[in-house]
């Protein structure tokens, strides 16, 4: 099936390392508390939790946390109480429908980008009504320009 709002098809997720099991050199336990003291140190200056997992297997050679600390990155995150308060995929959206309104502000004929913006708003739409059905998101939460901007200038 393609994309609903691209004309193509295929798989847009990454490939998983080809193996789920602890490397040897991490069964040692100050490796597992030194990424347990990374990942807690990252967290606290604000990255998201994909950067985080970039960060780590880029400069620590950390290939997946789940083997190492028994359960998914969000999920220690949460555990931990340092997990971000919006779901990244949504905050990311918002941002993106923030650029976008912005540059029509300036730029009224833009016709293209106002479609595009309403692409991206109907995927925000949609991913509330998610949330909200898994119980992530309030009942009551609605996305609106003037608050995304308020949201993202805290974050």
């Amino acid at each position: 099936m393609a994309r609903m709002h691209s004309r193509r098809k295929g798989k847009s997720h990454s490939n998983k390392p080809a193996t789920l099991t602890t490397p040897s050199w991490l069964m040692h336990e100050e490796a597992r508390l030194e990424i347990e003291q990374t990942i807690e140190k990252l967290a606290k200056e604000g990255i998201s939790p994909s950067k985080i997992g970039v960060i780590l297997r880029d400069s620590y050679g950390v290939p997946s946390v789940k083997p190492i600390l028994g359960m998914k990155l969000k999920r220690y995150l949460e555990s931990k109480n340092l997990a971000p308060s919006l779901p990244e995929d949504l905050l990311n959206l918002m941002k993106k429908a923030v650029r976008l309104h912005s540059h029509l502000e300036k730029h009224h004929k833009d016709i293209h980008n106002r479609r595009a913006l309403q692409l991206i708003q109907a995927k925000i739409h949609r991913l509330t009504r998610y949330y909200k059905r898994k119980k992530i998101l309030p009942e009551d939460w609605r996305f609106d320009i003037e608050r995304a901007k308020m949201i993202l200038s805290r974050a």
